[in-house]
């Protein structure tokens, strides 16, 4: 199995229109940061984890043929914003994809993006698309997703287990029966906003903490903003724990 790190920043993305802030100005590739999405590929399955405003840039530069499947995390504007480009797979595929989510997200895309639940196009101009309500874990050939409960201030959002790979963004809080479900990881993805506290999002102590706390054999950080420089960050970091950068390649 391989995760994609397709893009690793909070949602106004690094650079920062109209910033010129060091890090906006960097010429480190590491500190260049499209909204945060992941793909994880397992012999022939594709599966995509949020449709951010950056979708298009992202599948043209990971090279994505086709997909599996959409998996969201909730529906913010960063996380969902993508969905016409859904469109080329439909396309290309001449399939209707199927996309998870829970009940609260699931609603908001129906209703924001009618058209693309709607009976497919016969020229597949449109994104077609089928939302399915996801509960329990589902199955997609070898890879098993567990759909995982988090807070995201005091909204509840999904984050997800691919095998012993869990993706969780845009978090506060970790309920404790969530915490059971992280049990015996390889890597944990894990928000990572910034320095400073933010009432909805983890910063780099509280990261810290839950890193220490799941105890996965890796964590990776994410959705970094502006404020956080690779490399600084990357020095300061307990062993084990690393910022993610995209394009990052896990062969797992």
């Amino acid at each position: 199995m391989k995760v994609v790190f397709l893009g690793t920043g909070s949602s106004a993305g690094t650079p920062v229109i109209a910033c010129h802030c060091p890090v906006c100005c960097s010429d480190d590739p590491r500190n260049h940061r499209l909204r945060a999405s992941i793909l994880v590929r397992d012999e022939g399955i594709d599966l995509l984890v949020d449709t951010g405003p950056d979708l298009r840039q992202q599948m043209l530069r990971a090279g994505v043929q086709s997909l599996t499947a959409v998996l969201y995390t909730h529906f913010h504007a960063d996380h969902i914003n993508g969905v016409d480009d859904l469109r080329a797979f439909n396309f290309a595929q001449e399939v209707v994809i199927p996309c998870y989510a829970d009940e609260r997200t699931a609603a908001e895309l129906e209703s924001r993006f009618r058209y693309c639940f709607l009976p497919p196009d016969p020229a597949w101009a449109k994104p077609s698309l089928s939302m399915h309500r996801i509960v329990s874990p589902q199955t997609f050939g070898g890879v098993r997703v567990t759909p995982i409960p988090v807070l995201h201030g005091d909204l509840p959002i999904l984050g997800y287990r691919f095998n012993d790979v869990a993706y969780l963004t845009d978090l506060k809080t970790i309920p404790d029966a969530s915490l059971e479900l992280l049990r015996g990881l390889k890597v944990l993805i894990l928000d990572c906003l910034r320095y400073e506290y933010h009432p909805t999002h983890l910063h780099v102590e509280e990261a810290r903490y839950w890193a220490r706390r799941i105890g996965a054999e890796r964590t990776i950080l994410t959705h970094m903003t502006h404020d956080v420089d690779y490399a600084t960050l990357a020095t300061e970091l307990p062993e084990g724990v690393i910022p993610a950068s995209d394009g990052m390649v896990l062969d797992l």
